[in-house]
Parts: C-alpha cells; structure tokens; sequence
C-alpha cells in the first residue's frame, strides 16, 4: 500500500535551516507530483511547495526564496530544506501524494499523506 514516511524534523533557532525528508513506497513516485504541506497549532493544513513529476516546483509565497523542494526518483525520496527559517514556520510538516490544493492555500485532501514531522522556531 502506498506509505509516506517524513524525517528530519526538529528545534531551531529564527535564522536556523533543517531539511525535511519524506520517503515513499507502494507506488510509481516519479510518475507523480509530491507535495508539502504544513500545520500549524490551531490552524488547518497548508500548502508549502510542490513538485512535479517533470522537475517543476513551486512554493507558496511565504516560503518562496528560503525553502527548496527536490526529488529523488531513484531512491523515492522528496526533500524540503529550509533556509532563514522564523518563528511563524513552527508546524508539522506533511508530505502528500495527489492533493487538492484551494485557491486559498489550505489543502482540501490528499490521496496520501505521511504522519508528519515537527519543526519548532523558536528563540
């Protein structure tokens, strides 16, 4: 069956990095977009960045210019480092398979989505 298995969470400082891993298996990975996708304390979840099966990414615009999202297809495997990071990053970060990603930025629903990791920005 599909599995989704995040890492590489953890504590920082504002300015810190950490990168994030999501390991997948029980489907062809690189025939599909892989998604990240955050939730902070009593807030819903939200899209982070995307990548297509082609290469293409694509980040929301808070993180755009410190997060990279990168895939590697031979071992299943998608990043996403974290560079500068602030406080407001705090959440649990998710990877997803096949979400539905709403004008808004919230994530309606995704076919698959790991257990998530925790980053926590804090002073």
């Amino acid at each position: 069956q599909v599995q989704l298995v995040e890492s590489g969470g953890g504590s920082v400082q504002p300015g810190g990095s950490l990168t994030l891993s999501c390991k997948a298996s029980g489907f062809r990975f690189g025939d599909f977009w892989m998604y990240w996708l955050r939730q902070a304390p009593g807030k819903g979840l939200e899209w982070v960045a995307t990548i297509y099966d082609t290469g293409a990414r694509y980040y929301t615009e808070s993180v755009e210019g410190r997060f990279a999202i990168s895939r590697d297809n031979a071992v299943n495997t998608v990043n996403l480092q974290m560079d500068r990071l602030r406080l407001n990053d705090t959440a649990k970060y998710f990877c997803g398979k096949e979400c539905e990603v709403m004008t808004s930025g919230q994530v309606r629903l995704c076919r698959a989505r790991g257990l998530g990791t925790q980053v926590t920005v804090a002073s």
